[in-house]
């Protein structure tokens, strides 16, 4: 079995971390300005704040250390991520960008910290709850 890299983990969750705080500012702003709904804006901030405040656990020094932008294999863009047809769509796309980058958060942080991987387990969750209440008033 192979040593953990933690510095290529480290790099990992702040790729991750970087995305899902995006995210969340994306349905944060839908919920705020198309929906002027004041209950899943501040949701969303508070998800937000509560994803910064379970990653902030973590030697987040060490997390911006290991970004190497440069180096990302990955960061050209799909052709999907290019076209969004109305707003549903670009809540959508936010919205599961959001889990799943959440959901790597949960697994890498549990290598570190397990019990900051909890926190965002139950993130999640609140997260899963919250896009159904938005979705359905598309």
């Amino acid at each position: 079995m192979q040593p953990i890299d933690d510095q290529k983990i480290y790099r990992l969750i702040d790729a991750n971390y970087n995305r899902a705080k995006e995210a969340f500012r994306v349905c944060e702003d839908v919920s705020r300005f198309y929906f002027d709904n004041a209950e899943w804006t501040r949701s969303y901030k508070d998800c937000r704040h509560d994803l910064t405040s379970a990653i902030t656990q973590l030697n987040t020094a060490d997390l911006i250390r290991s970004r190497a932008i440069d180096e990302d294999v990955g960061r050209t863009s799909s052709e999907s991520e290019m076209k969004r047809s109305d707003m549903r769509d670009i809540f959508y796309a936010n919205s599961q960008r959001i889990k799943e980058s959440v959901r790597v958060l949960e697994e890498c942080s549990k290598l570190f910290e397990p019990e900051v991987a909890n926190q965002v387990k139950q993130l999640r969750y609140k997260v899963y709850a919250l896009e159904k209440a938005v979705i359905s008033s598309f």
